[in-house]
């Protein structure tokens, strides 16, 4: 059964693992393009429900973001808006190193970014 949200994402595993309970659009991207085009969404109307920089991984050290938005579009959100802004300008603060790691490290940062986004969905939900 499909929630009320989808899940904006550029990791294989997440979209391997969740696709057949929640709405899942993959997107192979880098990371700061995977938050320009949760941005799009938030201008559309849709509502940024999990933080773009959530984990304790920087910007640009791994290749892969999942976002949580509103499955449906309301009114412009400020405060989504301004916090995908600053994920943004943050991502461009720090040093491209996702693409510097052995095979078996891409597969280390799939399974923490499907981690924190398995650990927001029940607040999701509710």
């Amino acid at each position: 059964m499909k929630k009320a949200f989808k899940i904006v994402t550029n990791n294989p595993l997440v979209k391997e693992t969740l696709e057949n309970e929640y709405h899942i659009e993959f997107v192979e991207c880098s990371y700061e393009e995977i938050l320009r085009k949760v941005r799009n969404y938030i201008y559309e109307g849709y509502e940024l429900l999990t933080h773009p920089l959530s984990g304790s991984v920087k910007p640009n050290e791994t290749p892969y973001k999942s976002i949580m938005v509103s499955e449906k579009k309301e009114k412009l959100d400020s405060r989504s808006m301004e916090i995908i802004e600053y994920a943004i300008q943050s991502c461009k603060k720090f040093q491209f190193k996702s693409d510097k790691y052995a095979p078996e490290v891409y597969e280390d940062f799939q399974v923490v970014d499907l981690k924190l986004i398995e650990s927001a969905i029940p607040s999701a939900i509710f």
